[in-house]
């Protein structure tokens, strides 16, 4: 109600000084088209202030956020993969060494002592 109000006042004023001879009907017609200027591009900034308010809510960005996030994005891939740290392994890989060819006392020793393993293993869970 109250631009109505400033729309009747802005008015009547105008008028006033077209009647009063004050103004031209040229300047009365500036006066009131520069008005309507200024009222529509603070109506226009109000509703894009509530229009980002209520998009940024809803988890939306604006084009141009995006369009900057995109060529961050390519700049980023065409510089080439992301050096992270590298694992112990990854930096030492085993290499392929000589095989070192085991007698025929040490294959023997080795079934030997693996052989007493399991007979002291099955000993125990009998003794159970």
């Amino acid at each position: 109600m109250s631009s109505s109000n400033d729309l009747k006042s802005t008015l009547k004023s105008l008028a006033d000084n077209l009647a009063s001879g004050n103004k031209s009907a040229a300047d009365v017609a500036g006066s009131l088209n520069l008005w309507l200027k200024e009222g529509g591009e603070a109506l226009r900034v109000k509703i894009e202030d509530e229009v980002e308010r209520s998009v940024s809510k809803m988890g939306f960005i604006k084009r141009g956020e995006f369009e900057a996030l995109k060529q961050q994005v390519a700049e980023l891939s065409a510089t080439g993969p992301i050096r992270t740290k590298k694992s112990k392994e990854e930096r030492n890989p085993k290499k392929p060494g000589k095989k070192k060819v085991k007698s025929e006392a040490e294959k023997k020793s080795k079934n030997k002592s693996s052989s007493q393993k399991s007979s002291k293993i099955t000993k125990t869970k009998k003794v159970k």
